[in-house]
């Protein structure tokens, strides 16, 4: 007896992740981070007061400085009890843990004196809003070896309404501040909080490995202008998972530098793990590639994404002048309820940040699959636009199910691929079986035989 759609829905999500899902997500193993600081201070020792007035970013900035000195003695914890804890920007250290009891919220201020201004990130070549310089994230790690934050699930509000604001009316002299960034980092875990009302994307690893961002729940309101929640930029080893995400952009979007200066910097994202996770933006997508892609991403893992109220699921975003790839990219187990486009790639997506751009500087985008995905109420299956003299190739598609609300038809041009066990059908760009002699062309697809690809697919649910 064939199942219904919602029995389709109830089997994918408690699927399990298919054996060979593991070679994928190697850099989810943080067998590297400390779970005990011997050195422990809070921060009211430091004079902070947690009343949600006062301004506590010196007592941050001495608690931090004091717990310096033992970085090489198996490192500290700066410990924030309950309580609202008004700051500016503070920067961590090596060797730390900050760690937010239940109840304890860290305030951003207001006063946009309290977050510094620092130089444009080198793959950006300017503030990614407006020429010349940006603020200096809430939490802020520069060149940090073994680095957490954590709790118990204490929260990170950005307080970023007065930054919407600013932005909304033009009057930023700067680009806006993340809730957190790290650069030139390794060791990187943050963990079981809830981060709000970023001011602009909430948390942002940006040349960087080892990353392991996992039990976060990332809110802000869903008109909120560009507040992303997690967009790893330029890192490799990283893995995202088991996260809540609900905001006014995309959820996650992986990056890797703006045009000629992502080209020349030559940072690529790679080895990224993203898994488990369930969110909503009713303006922007799931989980984005691009557009600032020009220092390449490859080798990229989305398994277990959940997607309800959206406007997109996936999406691609570049354009002529971005240069570098997106390449090795497997999508899996993907379940989607009222979303207006299932799969989206946007070819002349984004401005450039100067004149200087090369137009001919053409992104390579090759091994896009997509598998095992399912949607209820979604207005339109896909919009694949590759550019002109420049095809996207080997596109695949496998196993995928839409229930169309609008639009049955797949819009696709300057695309190649391959498709099987895809309703409605897709587009004829698509509809050429995935090749058996060479199943290397659709990435993924070389790591599954056949027992374990019956056992883990949509078909089998069927």
């Amino acid at each position: 007896m064939r199942r219904s759609l919602l029995e389709v829905l109830l089997v994918l999500a408690t699927i399990s992740e298919a054996p060979w899902a593991v070679n994928g997500s190697s850099q989810c193993n943080n067998s590297w981070a400390r779970a005990f600081r011997p050195h422990n201070v809070t921060i009211t020792e430091f004079g902070a007061v947690g009343d949600g007035i006062t301004l506590n970013t010196n007592a941050f900035v001495n608690a931090i400085f004091y717990l310096h000195s033992f970085a090489d003695k198996g490192g500290a914890q700066l410990f924030v009890p309950a309580g609202r804890w008004l700051t500016g920007s503070f920067s961590l250290i090596s060797h730390l843990t900050l760690h937010l009891d239940e109840g304890a919220v860290i305030l951003g201020s207001t006063d946009s004196s309290d977050w510094p201004v620092i130089d444009p990130l080198p793959s950006y070549g300017r503030g990614r809003e407006l020429p010349g310089r940006r603020h200096q994230s809430l939490i802020y790690g520069y060149n940090l070896t073994d680095v957490v934050i954590t709790g118990e699930n204490g929260t990170v509000d950005g307080q970023g309404c007065v930054w919407w604001d600013w932005f909304t009316n033009h009057t930023l002299n700067y680009t806006r501040p993340h809730l957190v960034e790290f650069m030139h980092s390794t060791e990187v875990v943050i963990s079981n909080l809830t981060f709000s009302n970023s001011p602009f994307w909430a948390i942002h690893p940006v040349y960087c490995s080892q990353v392991h961002v996992h039990n976060v729940t990332i809110l802000a309101p869903l008109d909120s202008p560009n507040t992303d929640g997690i967009d790893p930029d330029s890192s490799n080893d990283v893995c995202i998972e088991d996260c809540y995400i609900r905001t006014g952009d995309d959820l996650i979007s992986i990056k890797s530098g703006w045009d000629e200066y992502g080209i020349s910097y030559a940072r690529p994202s790679s080895n990224i793990t993203i898994r488990r996770i369930t969110g909503e933006t009713p303006s922007s997508a799931g989980v984005a590639l691009g557009s600032e892609m020009s220092g390449g991403i490859s080798e990229i893992h989305i398994l277990g994404l959940q997607l309800f109220n959206s406007k997109s699921g996936i999406r691609i975003k570049t354009a002529p002048g971005r240069g570098g790839y997106i390449r090795n990219v497997y999508i899996s187990n993907v379940i989607m309820t009222n979303v207006e486009i299932a799969i989206r790639f946007s070819s002349q997506y984004g401005e450039h940040p100067d004149d200087k751009y090369d137009p001919k500087a053409l992104p390579i985008i090759n091994r896009i699959t997509f598998n095992d995905m399912i949607g209820e109420n979604i207005s339109r299956a896909g919009l694949l636009q590759g550019i002109e003299g420049d095809d996207f190739l080997n596109i695949c598609l496998s196993n995928i199910i839409l229930n169309i609300t609008s639009d049955p038809t797949w819009t696709c041009s300057h695309i190649r691929g391959y498709s099987s066990f895809v309703f409605p059908q897709p587009c004829k760009l698509l509809r050429k079986r995935i090749p058996e002699e060479d199943s290397s062309a659709c990435y993924g697809f070389n790591h599954l035989g056949p027992e374990s690809y019956e056992g883990n697919s949509l078909v089998g649910a069927l």
